[in-house]
């Protein structure tokens, strides 16, 4: 089955929303993000209200981690009362499932169970059932399970169903894998954005939107779940377990396999990076724990070990690098945005590439319009920053594209260079609808368009079907108007 009759079948294709209600076009809510249980319940319940047993268990699994700020699922696990909660509603799992790791055969499939268990992915595939697993959810890994699911054909669409202990899971009814076609001429879509905050992943409006254009994956880069949670493990996973509590986001992860990075609220807080004044490498190691426990990406910067979270991928015709501009940041050293090793892995993957275009995220911005730059790569690391495009330029690496995130709202920028070549710089921060620092200037030149108070995700349309491949980047409201969009093709993003 085909991907658009698969999601015509479970009544998603053409729809434009499943939940009615939302926030007014005040936002007023944003009041509510202090990070208490009322104010989380309060966005849990932003959208559509939930039952009581739902707000009843959140709460529960709430409490637990508010224990201490090294409580770990662990605590809900050894819960009496949670999981009194859990059994009476028939829950056996807390999170998921969320795709990751796309593969031309398969995918792996992430869930966050409530209590140590054996996890089983079952498909059929040509009249019969393929299993995968048991993996077994622990304590140590946060009660997470991720199973490789493999076997599957190029091109299609194969629904799955998830076991725990042997118990059938109630999951989205688009819960699908979907491979990338064999041919090596095809369209491919890629979506994005950052700063969903905790508000805006229970959009429905806005999943909808995302997967009725059905992309191959998309890309979150910063400021995704957790708030402002600095060194309060505890209260990370209670961020992440409300994200996975929303129903909007558990229909689009189902479906869509999603890569993930992150920015200074998911980090430690606003405009953090390294490790903060007060805090000590363990705080930064415990972060990078809880986030690394929480998704489902092929692997995370130099290991528990050396720290970080950067990864490269390849979808379809695009190679993807997404970089952590927090972990290793230093001021007044050289290579001090991204650290010398980081430094290096970008190079030598940038040179390494060998699709027609290439994805380069980062979570703050590599122009320094947008708040005289204040978190971007201008105020950190311009040395840096020189270093990346000459090497882009010096080895004509063709069909580079930026994108960024930070600063609240939706905006685009030409980057010229002393050759005459061009960047270009996609930064829809707008996944939340917030309004941030002003969207536009007269000074900025450069600037394709800027927005904000928008509920919107970019999108990238690869077409390598001719001689000279192109890349149309859509801005998308969550109504499904297009608010921006350019088609460039791949010798225009190559040096001459």
């Amino acid at each position: 089955m085909n991907r658009r009759d698969f999601l015509r079948t479970v009544g998603l294709a053409g729809a434009a929303t499943v939940w009615g209600g939302g926030p007014k076009a005040s936002y007023g809510f944003m009041g509510t993000n202090d990070g208490s249980l009322e104010g989380n319940l309060t966005l849990l319940n932003l959208w559509e209200k939930k039952s009581e047993g739902v707000n009843k268990l959140y709460s529960a699994v709430y409490n637990a981690l508010a224990t201490g700020p090294d409580a770990s699922f662990a605590a809900v696990a050894g819960d009496a009362a949670t999981q009194a909660l859990c059994k009476k509603q028939g829950v056996l799992h807390l999170g998921g499932p969320m795709l990751g790791c796309l593969a031309a055969d398969g995918a792996k499939v992430w869930l966050r169970t409530a209590r140590p268990a054996g996890v089983e992915i079952r498909l059929n595939v040509d009249g019969k059932e393929k299993r995968f697993g048991p993996v077994r959810s622990t304590l140590a890994s946060d009660l997470t399970a991720i199973i490789p699911v493999t076997g599957l054909k190029n091109g299609t669409t194969t629904p799955y169903r998830v076991f725990v202990d042997g118990q059938a899971l109630s999951i989205p009814a688009n819960a699908a894998i979907t491979t990338p076609p064999v041919e090596k001429t095809t369209r491919t879509r890629i979506a994005f954005g950052t700063c969903p905050h905790r508000w805006g992943l229970g959009n429905a409006k806005q999943s909808n939107q995302i997967l009725k254009r059905q992309p191959a994956a998309i890309l979150m880069y910063g400021d995704v779940a957790v708030q402002d949670r600095k060194n309060d493990f505890g209260m990370c996973r209670a961020d992440y377990a409300l994200r996975d509590f929303h129903p909007a986001w558990r229909n689009l992860v189902s479906a869509v396999p999603v890569y993930a990075s992150w920015d200074d609220h998911d980090y430690f807080a606003n405009d953090k990076w390294g490790i903060p004044k007060g805090y000590a490498d363990k705080d930064r190691r415990g972060v990078r724990k809880v986030f690394r426990q929480s998704w489902n990406n092929p692997y995370y910067g130099l290991g528990d070990k050396g720290g970080g979270i950067f990864q490269h991928t390849r979808i379809g015709p695009c190679d993807i690098i997404m970089t952590d501009n927090r972990y290793f940041r230093e001021k007044g050293v050289r290579h001090g945005f991204l650290g010398a090793a980081q430094m290096d892995w970008l190079k030598k993957r940038l040179l390494a590439c060998k699709g027609p275009f290439i994805i380069v995220s980062c979570g703050t911005m590599w122009s320094d319009y947008v708040s005289r730059g204040k978190d971007s790569w201008g105020k950190y690391d311009v040395e840096g920053r020189e270093e990346i495009f000459s090497l882009i330029e010096d080895n004509k690496i063709g069909g580079v594209l930026l994108i960024s995130g930070d600063r609240h709202g939706a905006r685009g920028f030409r980057i010229p260079r002393a050759s005459g070549f061009e960047f270009y710089e996609f930064e829809p921060a707008s996944l939340g609808g917030r309004t941030g620092p002003p969207p536009t200037s007269a000074k900025w030149t450069t600037q394709l368009y800027g927005l904000s108070n928008k509920f919107a995700f970019g999108e990238f349309t690869f077409d390598t079907s001719t001689t000279d491949p192109t890349v149309t980047y859509r801005l998308i409201e969550d109504s499904g108007a297009v608010l921006y969009k350019l088609k460039l093709t791949r010798s225009q993003l190559t040096p001459a």
